[in-house]
């Protein structure tokens, strides 16, 4: 009797591991789906909560539609540049060439190169007179001049228009607690890992080192503005995006 209760036992052990290995519990296929979600999905690794209102927000969407209106010139003088009586987009498009001709972190460092070196840094308030103009690729390279979130929008449509698809791409706020000061950068992912283009400099560190000087505060890109809600030191104040707008450093 004792080993005909053992070999059951057994058997239902075994029936057990069968019937968990092909429906695991639900809680554990949502750890599963969690922690298949490498750190490199978004720039950082943090998670991040959507921004439906706000200043913010507002200037994002602002820029994009002016962005569109902008591609449409971009298309007119890439079909016909002998009759483009552009000269801010024929200028985009020939940094748009460069980097087409490239591949890989070449392309990458074309378009933060060429950017950083056609446009000098120059606050809003002594470009314009007021704080916080975001602008569109077409509309900065005109004034030849901008601010680190104008840089930061011309590399973001150059490098789709040279071939980055969207979904690697991210333009992200970082807030520099040393000098109490924010600052925006492209996010561009290559080959799984996020590297950084700053105005500031022609080297495009990963993420992870910039991380050392830099809390990552809002991530921006074609879906929308998100803030970053995955790191204990971000402020989680209802209006801290009211904060950011008019004070990104040059």
């Amino acid at each position: 009797m004792e080993s005909v209760i053992s070999a059951s036992v057994w058997r239902v052990i075994w029936l057990a591991g069968v019937v968990f290995l092909i429906s695991p519990p639900t809680e554990l296929l949502a750890g599963t789906t969690t922690s298949s979600i490498g750190r490199n999905d978004e720039p950082f690794g943090l998670s991040t909560s959507i921004v439906s209102t706000g200043t913010l927000l507002e200037k994002w969407l602002k820029v994009e539609r002016e962005v569109d209106d902008e591609r449409l010139l971009l298309k007119t003088c890439e079909d016909d540049r002998a009759s483009c009586r552009s000269r801010t987009a024929l200028q985009f498009l020939t940094i748009v060439d460069s980097a087409r001709a490239l591949d890989g972190r070449a392309r990458l460092g074309e378009i933060n190169r060429a950017i950083n070196l056609t446009i000098r840094p120059m606050s809003d308030l002594a470009l314009y007179g007021e704080e916080d103009v975001w602008s569109p690729p077409l509309a900065t390279l005109a004034e030849g001049a901008g601010d680190c979130e104008d840089y930061a929008i011309a590399k973001f449509v150059a490098l789709q228009e040279a071939g980055v698809s969207t979904v690697d791409l991210r333009i992200v706020i970082l807030r520099d607690d040393t000098w109490e000061e924010d600052h925006a950068v492209v996010a561009a992912r290559l080959d799984g890992n996020w590297l950084v283009l700053d105005n500031r400099h022609m080297v495009m560190p990963e993420d992870h080192q910039v991380r050392k000087y830099y809390r990552p505060i809002f991530l921006i890109d074609h879906n929308g503005v998100r803030r970053y809600s995955g790191s204990p030191s971000t402020p989680d104040g209802p209006h801290e995006h009211e904060r950011v707008v008019g004070r990104l450093s040059n």
